[in-house]
C-alpha cells in the first residue's frame, strides 16, 4: 500500500488537532510508521486506506493531547492592553498556536484552516475537536467517525452538536477574504508598502476601527486602530526605517515576512511573520509571529540584501 498520497492532508488534519505544524509533521510520520507495522492487519472490506490512516492519526493525536494545555493566541488569554509602551516580554512557557505554511499542502485541504478558527477549536475537548474536523471538514460519515473513535454513532452526533454550539461565535468564514482575492491582495500590498516606508498614518488608514494586533510569544495584544498605530510608531522608532517584506500565505490567509534593517546597514534581518485577516477591504487582524521555529516551517531566509528588496519591488 502507498501511504504517501495521504501525507499532506494528514499533516493538515493533525495541525487542526494540535495547533502546531512541527508536531503535526511528527505525528504523521508516526502514523505512517504505525500503518506500515500494521499493514498485515489491514482489512479493505472494513475501511478504505484513507479511513484507516485517519483512524491511526486520530488515535495518535488524542494520545499526544492527553494532559496538555491548549495552544492559544494572546487574544484568547485576557483583555487587550491599553499601553502601547508596555514591556515586550515573551511568555516562553506558553505553547502558542503556530501558523500553517500553505506551500506545504494542496489548496483543497486548506478549508476552514484560518487562524481564528483553529484557535477557537483549541478550546474544544480533543475528542470533540476530532469529531468536528472529521465530520464537518473532511466529510466522513458518522458511522466512519464512530469506527475511528471506537464509539457509537449517537455519541458522535452528540459530540458534533456540542462542538458546533461551542464554535457558534467564531464568525462567518465567508466574510474572510482569501489570499487569491485581488482586493485582499491589493490591501496587503498597500500595507506592505506602508510598512516598508514606516508610514504609520498609511497603515492606520488600511485598518478596521477595531483591528486586532497580537504578537506571540509576547502575551500582549491590542484592539483598535489607534492603539495599533501607536504601537507601530513605537516599533519604527526603535528599529528605524528601510524595512523589507516578502509576500506569502498562511492558513489560507494573506501573509508577509517582515525584514528589519540591520544596525550597521548591511542588509535586512528576518523580524516577523505576519498573518492577516482582511474583511471589507480592510485589515481586521494581524497575528505577528516572532518564533524562529515558525520561520523554519516557512523556509524563510534569515537575511536578505537591500538589493533583493529593490528587485522584489
Amino acid at each position: 500500500m502507498d501511504y504517501e498520497p495521504y501525507r499532506g492532508e494528514l499533516v493538515v488534519y493533525c495541525y487542526r488537532m494540535l495547533g502546531s505544524f512541527h508536531e503535526a509533521e511528527d505525528l504523521v510520520q508516526e502514523t505512517m510508521l504505525r500503518a506500515w507495522k500494521a499493514r498485515d492487519r489491514y482489512d479493505p472490506a472494513r475501511a478504505s486506506v484513507r479511513t484507516w490512516l485517519y483512524r491511526i492519526a486520530t488515535n495518535a493525536c488524542l494520545t499526544a493531547l492527553e494532559g496538555r494545555a491548549r495552544r492559544p493566541l494572546p487574544s484568547g488569554l485576557g483583555a487587550p492592553s491599553e499601553d502601547p509602551g508596555a514591556a515586550l516580554t515573551p511568555a516562553l512557557d506558553v505553547p502558542w498556536l503556530q501558523p500553517f505554511p500553505d506551500a506545504r499542502c494542496e489548496a483543497e485541504t486548506r478549508t476552514d484552516l484560518r487562524l481564528a478558527l483553529v484557535a477557537a477549536m483549541q478550546l474544544l475537548p480533543p475528542r470533540q475537536r476530532a469529531v468536528l474536523v472529521l465530520r464537518e471538514v473532511l466529510d466522513f460519515s458518522a458511522a466512519e467517525v464512530a469506527g475511528q473513535l471506537e464509539t457509537t454513532v449517537a455519541a458522535v452526533n452528540s459530540a458534533l452538536q456540542r462542538a458546533r454550539a461551542a464554535l457558534a461565535g467564531t464568525g462567518d468564514a465567508g466574510e474572510v477574504a482569501e489570499p487569491a482575492d485581488p482586493a485582499a491582495r491589493a490591501v496587503v500590498e498597500r500595507y506592505a508598502r506602508a510598512f516598508e516606508a514606516a508610514d504609520v498614518p498609511a497603515l492606520v488608514r488600511l485598518l478596521t476601527a477595531d483591528a486586532v494586533l497580537e504578537m506571540p510569544p509576547v502575551p500582549l495584544w491590542y484592539r483598535g486602530s489607534r492603539d495599533y498605530g501607536l504601537f507601530m510608531d513605537r516599533v519604527f522608532h526603535m528599529r528605524g526605517t528601510g524595512w523589507g517584506t516578502r509576500p506569502l500565505t498562511a492558513n489560507g490567509q494573506p501573509a508577509l515576512a517582515a525584514y528589519a534593517p540591520r544596525p550597521r546597514g548591511d542588509g535586512l534581518a528576518l523580524h516577523t511573520l505576519q498573518v492577516f485577516t482582511v474583511t471589507g477591504g480592510r485589515v481586521a487582524r494581524n497575528v505577528v509571529f516572532a518564533d524562529p521555529r515558525v520561520f523554519d516551517a516557512f523556509a524563510l531566509p534569515r537575511q536578505i540584501s537591500s538589493e533583493e528588496v529593490r528587485r522584489a519591488r
